[in-house]
């Protein structure tokens, strides 16, 4: 069962490859942006971001680790280091005993509120001054529509 991959055309390529030259160079610099200016490391930010934007500083660890695509080994080493840095606490589930809570601290708040300006200002000055809103509006429906397409996909 060998069959020939269905390899990408040159157009289908050229806009593969510049998407994640685009993205691993956006990410690339604003990961170390966060770092020498908050002293807080990308993936502390991407996980007390999320916590704190979406959970209202409180989540279970396995909706964590699903919102920000992570592997549960990944999630658990990052908040074992978040722990021991006092950003965030781990609380027991009373429903589930395998389950966990992982809780923003004040120290956590404190982190994100004084790193999110500044990595607003880098998204800002990286990524949203170089479209147009035309291309904000367009760039948003096709990332939406991957994201769809890629939900009905299995992993």
């Amino acid at each position: 069962m060998n069959e020939t991959p269905h390899w990408l055309a040159p157009e289908e390529k050229a806009a593969w490859d510049s998407f994640i030259r685009m993205q691993e160079k956006l990410i690339g610099r604003l990961s170390r942006r966060v770092q020498s200016e908050s002293r807080m490391s990308a993936a502390d930010y991407i996980v007390l971001a999320n916590l704190t934007e979406e959970g209202g500083g409180r989540m279970r660890f396995l909706d964590l680790a699903k919102l920000v695509e992570w592997e549960k080994s990944r999630m658990s080493h990052q908040v074992t280091r978040m722990v021991k840095r006092g950003l965030v606490t781990r609380e027991e589930c009373a429903d589930d005993g395998r389950g966990a809570f992982i809780v923003a601290s004040p120290a956590g708040y404190k982190a994100i509120e004084d790193a999110a300006p500044l990595h607003v200002e880098n998204v800002r000055r990286l990524f949203i001054n170089a479209l147009t809103p035309k291309d904000l509006k367009t760039l948003a429906q096709i990332s939406n529509q991957v994201l769809e397409h890629m939900e009905k996909q299995p992993d």
